[in-house]
């Protein structure tokens, strides 16, 4: 999968992913390869990706929205 994690100032990630785990609204959950389309809020929490050599990157957001389609996901935060 893409993922991008962008902020109103910049880019803070862009680059492969097996699998993200996401603080949303109505609970935490994870998005892997396949997914069906997504569109969610986000909340205040970590956002974690594991990259395909199994490395996990995690973010902290005050909040956001995650859109998952076509193994692309886009990730708004702030």
């Amino acid at each position: 999968m893409i993922v991008e994690i962008i902020t109103p100032e910049k880019s803070l990630f862009e680059g492969e992913s097996t699998m993200i785990r996401v603080p949303g609204t109505k609970g935490s959950f994870q998005i892997f390869n396949n997914h069906a389309p997504i569109v969610s809020t986000l909340e205040k929490g970590v956002v974690t990706i594991r990259k395909p050599n199994d490395e996990e990157i995690n973010f902290d957001i005050n909040s956001g929205l995650v859109e998952c389609k076509k193994n692309k996901i886009i990730i708004l935060v702030e």
